[in-house]
């Protein structure tokens, strides 16, 4: 998501000055995360951002507008890097080795502990907000359905046991990265974050 900016030299007295809107979402991400929707304020946001207010006003109605344009931020930036990564994988199993382990990095320091902003969505918001509700079925579903994707790859490859099914094990293997994310904010080490991503892959034998 990209809004341009607003040319300054155009500026007439009192209007407000433009700023880049990817890299303001990417600070009210962090706001977002470590306070929650409830717990955060336009001051919170505003200094977080960086933002005057004239300025957040033009380009956000409200702070639920700010929210959402936050939340398709933090999927769009996440989504990359998952992308990037499954490039890589050079087969079915190793593809779901290395998606588990992008989930397992996310779970860890300064990063685990402020939290995932679709587990957060999930908890406070999903239940009474169509929109937010919305973001949080789309997000999921699409990492579900990556994973069966994945599954079936490998299986089709022979790197990822026949047995399996794909569609139950994907759904085990979604409910195991986002109760990672979960654990991220507990501090969890390395080694205890890796395991998960050991005993999940033992079971695609």
């Amino acid at each position: 998501m990209d809004i341009a900016t607003t040319d300054l030299s155009a500026r007439g007295p009192g209007r407000p000055r433009a700023f880049e809107i990817d890299e303001a979402l990417d600070k009210a991400i962090i706001v977002f995360s470590e306070r929650g929707y409830h717990g955060t304020s336009i001051a919170d946001l505003r200094q977080g951002m960086g933002v005057a207010a004239g300025s957040l006003y033009k380009a956000f109605k409200d702070k639920k507008a700010i929210f959402l344009a936050a939340f398709d931020r933090y999927k769009q930036v996440r989504n990359a890097v998952l992308d990037d990564e499954l490039r890589l994988g050079a087969n079915g199993r190793d593809k779901v080795f290395r998606m588990l382990r992008v989930y397992a990095e996310a779970s860890l320091g300064e990063a685990g502990r402020r939290g995932c902003l679709v587990v957060g969505t999930a908890v406070e918001l999903a239940a009474f907000d169509e929109e937010a509700a919305e973001r949080v079925h789309r997000s999921m579903s699409r990492t579900e359905e990556q994973l069966r994707a994945l599954l079936a790859e490998g299986q089709e490859d022979g790197s990822i046991s026949a047995s399996l099914d794909p569609h139950a094990t994907a759904r085990l293997l979604l409910s195991l990265i986002y109760g990672l994310r979960v654990l991220g904010k507990t501090g969890p080490t390395p080694a205890q974050a890796y395991s998960v991503v050991d005993g999940a892959m033992a079971l695609l034998d």
